[in-house]
């Protein structure tokens, strides 16, 4: 199963809270904008169509890019890339390297598994990929976080991380901090994700669960050393497609697995569709099991997370835009 294809695909469709636009086909030339003329024009349709009602959005910069205006639009205190035809006709919340997302031998058939996990143990091992940034891998961490605290050790969860990163220098530092959280005190990684989920604030995160600043600033620099993570930040060369930094902490298992976006659940070395409820997690990660724990019989929420950072009173995540 190749779901990067189906992950890029969907974020052409879905945008800024799940708003939806149309592309419409070439027209007759119009007159060029200037790039004043068009982030005026681009902020004004992204705040009146497509941002949650109370949210504003903000063009922190444009540019020309490939024939478009490039823009980056800080929406929530979240910074993202949008394009617009320099006509001011068209806009694209993302758009797609076709050379990067076409494999080799241009199959393109996906197949979706069953929730139903097929590879039953004692102990399943449950392995998340997300990137800490993107939308749908922070719906799917507060779906699974309560579902991590009521199977407790009757699982093998790990935390892991796409080998590329769509949101940015942000994103890469927050995932080795999250990485050496997990690597050097595992018992704090639930108690920091459900603070860093509420508003993507990791300095006061980690102090608010405890971590040890001391470990983890020396294993934040001894992983960035190894993987070289920030130098491969700096030289675009090394991008994947060019288009994306690469994170290649967890890229054996990415290439074992065939990780193709975020999120992307596998449970006992399988791929693994699942709803973002917690409940839906509870079934989907209980049906691993050979004999299922009394656990597996808790009722969670069955109320999606939406996408972004916040929860509101209930513990739900509140609305939130983001790339």
């Amino acid at each position: 199963m190749n779901m990067k294809k189906i992950v890029i695909v969907l974020i052409i469709l879905v945008a800024l809270g799940g708003a939806s636009y149309k592309i419409f086909g070439n027209k007759s030339a119009k007159i060029i904008l200037s790039p004043e003329e068009a982030k005026a024009k681009a902020e004004k349709f992204i705040n009146e169509n497509l941002v949650q009602a109370g949210t504003e959005a903000n063009i922190k910069d444009i540019l020309s890019e490939e024939g478009l205006y490039k823009i980056v639009v800080n929406v929530g205190g979240q910074d993202f890339d949008s394009y617009l035809t320099k006509d001011g006709e068209k806009f694209f919340p993302s758009v797609l390297d076709m050379n990067f997302v076409m494999s080799e031998n241009e199959d393109l058939e996906v197949t979706l598994p069953a929730s139903e996990v097929a590879v039953k143990s004692d102990k399943p091992v449950v392995e998340l990929f997300v990137m800490s940034h993107c939308p749908y891998g922070t719906q799917i961490e507060k779906g699974v976080l309560p579902v991590i605290t009521t199977l407790g050790n009757k699982i093998d969860f790990t935390l892991k991380f796409c080998d590329y990163a769509m949101h940015g220098e942000v994103e890469l530092k927050e995932q080795l901090n999250q990485y050496c959280i997990q690597k050097e005190e595992p018992e704090k990684l639930v108690a920091y994700l459900n603070c860093f989920l509420e508003a993507g604030d990791s300095n006061d995160c980690i102090t608010r669960s405890g971590v040890d600043k001391t470990k983890l600033t020396a294993c934040v620099s001894a992983t960035d050393k190894e993987y070289k993570v920030m130098e491969k930040f700096n030289d675009k060369t090394t991008w994947s497609g060019g288009v994306y930094p690469v994170f290649d902490i967890h890229k054996i298992e990415n290439e074992i697995y065939g990780v193709q976006g975020s999120p992307t659940l596998v449970i006992n070395g399988a791929q693994i569709s699942s709803a973002r409820d917690s409940a839906s997690l509870l079934a989907t990660i209980c049906s691993a099991f050979n004999n299922q724990p009394e656990e597996c019989d808790r009722e969670l929420s069955s109320a999606p997370p939406s996408a972004g950072f916040g929860f509101d009173a209930s513990g739900s995540a509140s609305d939130a835009s983001c790339n």
